[in-house]
């Protein structure tokens, strides 16, 4: 798969079953329908998993599904800081940019001490 950030060839990663698309070259995350709530339901945060809004007002750069090109839309997971991640609009999935998966753990997982949780948190961190 290609990365919608980069352009470059994302490498697949699997955590409990649960398969990613990593681009080592910008640390974006690429999500297939429905991995996100897997990989939050594996390290027990997926009842504190955020509430999506559209934003039509993003100065991101506009990106292209990897599956089927159309241009995503800017989704807001979280506020204050804002997390704003890219979701297809034919349900394929949604990318994160570098830095933002752990961005996202570290908020869900604040009140968690759990292995798991840190070791997300580590694997996603933007180097």
């Amino acid at each position: 798969m290609i990365c919608p950030a980069c352009s470059k060839d994302m490498l697949v990663v699997e955590y409990r079953e649960i398969e990613l698309d990593y681009c080592p070259a910008c640390h974006g995350v690429w999500f297939d329908a429905g991995e996100l709530g897997l990989l939050l339901d594996a390290v027990k945060l997926k009842s504190t998993a955020p509430k999506a809004e559209e934003i039509t007002d993003s100065r991101e750069a506009k990106r292209h599904c990897p599956i089927c090109r159309r241009k995503m839309k800017k989704t807001a997971l979280l506020k204050d800081p804002l997390l704003i991640t890219d979701d297809c609009p034919g349900g394929h999935g949604m990318f994160f940019d570098g830095g933002e998966v752990d961005q996202l753990i570290t908020r869900l997982g604040k009140d968690t001490n759990q292995p798991a949780v840190d070791f997300l948190k580590e694997v996603f961190k933007a180097r």
